[in-house]
């Protein structure tokens, strides 16, 4: 069973960076994870919003907690890495962003490929980005890999 306050409590110390972002986990299940990041003046651009780079880092954060929550039960055998990332500014943010990342694939059907091929399986997580009333102002696509240890 996945224990997801441990890997909430934990991933700031696994990736710094999150720490430094003061990034919020609001919730984490299988297939699925919700962040925040702050209305912080440190992390706005030259128009008084987010910048680009802190929203990517959201979105990408909360993808690795989707993929970490929906995998964790592997990680002694494989690596996950993200291996590329598609984002679009749709609308200009203003105020707190809050990330919902979905994992692409049911999690039963990545693990079956991976059982099945011994290969890296890849697999897409969509990250919706919303503002405080919840309008959507971002997307992105990561493709993220399972590579199995050596």
């Amino acid at each position: 069973m996945t224990d997801y306050d441990a890997i909430r409590r934990t991933m700031p110390e696994l990736v710094p960076f999150v720490a430094t972002l003061g990034l919020e986990y609001l919730e984490l299940s299988e297939g699925r994870a919700v962040l925040r990041l702050s209305d912080d003046p440190a992390f706005f651009n030259h128009v008084g919003g987010p910048h680009a780079g802190a929203i990517f880092t959201l979105a990408e954060s909360a993808s690795g907690a989707v993929v970490i929550g929906s995998f964790e039960d592997l990680l002694a055998r494989v690596t996950p890495l993200a291996a590329s990332a598609e984002i679009a500014y749709t609308k200009l943010q203003k105020g707190p962003v809050t990330a919902e990342a979905l994992l692409g694939r049911p999690a039963d059907e990545v693990r079956a490929e991976l059982d099945e091929t011994g290969k890296t399986v890849q697999f897409p997580v969509h990250v919706q980005m919303r503002d405080a009333d919840g309008n959507d102002t971002s997307r992105m696509t990561i493709s993220w890999a399972l590579r199995p240890n050596r």
